[in-house]
């Protein structure tokens, strides 16, 4: 099966508009290049699960800046 008419099979099956643009959508009212709360958590667990143990996952979030400061916000999002 072709792509176009894999395509326009699910367009059809699900009602739903595809777009041809190959652009990746922007956050609506945030400054792309701020990193998001959500994004140093996801960021603070992929380290977790790499880290040999807890004084190396402690290294390893210092040197990124996903240690909160004294201020509660870590380095990474100033």
């Amino acid at each position: 099966m072709s792509r176009m008419s894999t395509t326009h099979h699910l367009s059809r099956d699900t009602g739903a508009e595809l777009s041809r643009s190959s652009s990746v959508p922007m956050p609506r009212g945030t400054d792309p290049h701020r990193v998001t709360e959500e994004q140093v958590d996801r960021a603070r667990l992929a380290v977790a699960r790499s880290a040999a143990d807890a004084d190396d996952c402690r290294m390893l979030l210092d040197m990124l800046g996903l240690i909160d400061g004294d201020d509660g916000i870590p380095p990474v999002r100033r």
